[in-house]
């Protein structure tokens, strides 16, 4: 998780960030923020906000500054 808030603003432009993972490191996200009942305090602080977008082909994510898109290759 801490990988895709350090990552997505070097490819953000206009405060939006396409990040593109692994199937398998998708899926470790997906099942981090849906799938465990991982407790709200146990995310990054970063993430303000998070939901399955396209589908549930990708996962949108919200920060201060930027809006998220995780997915797949």
């Amino acid at each position: 998780m801490n990988k895709v808030l350090g990552y997505a603003p070097m490819v953000a432009e206009d405060g939006k960030a396409d990040v593109f993972l692994t199937a398998e490191d998708w899926h470790v996200v997906a099942d981090t923020l849906f799938n465990m009942d991982t407790p709200r305090e146990e995310l990054p602080a970063a993430i303000k906000s998070f939901e399955r977008g396209m589908g549930g082909q990708s996962i949108e994510i919200k920060t201060d500054d930027l809006e998220i898109s995780v997915q797949m290759i």
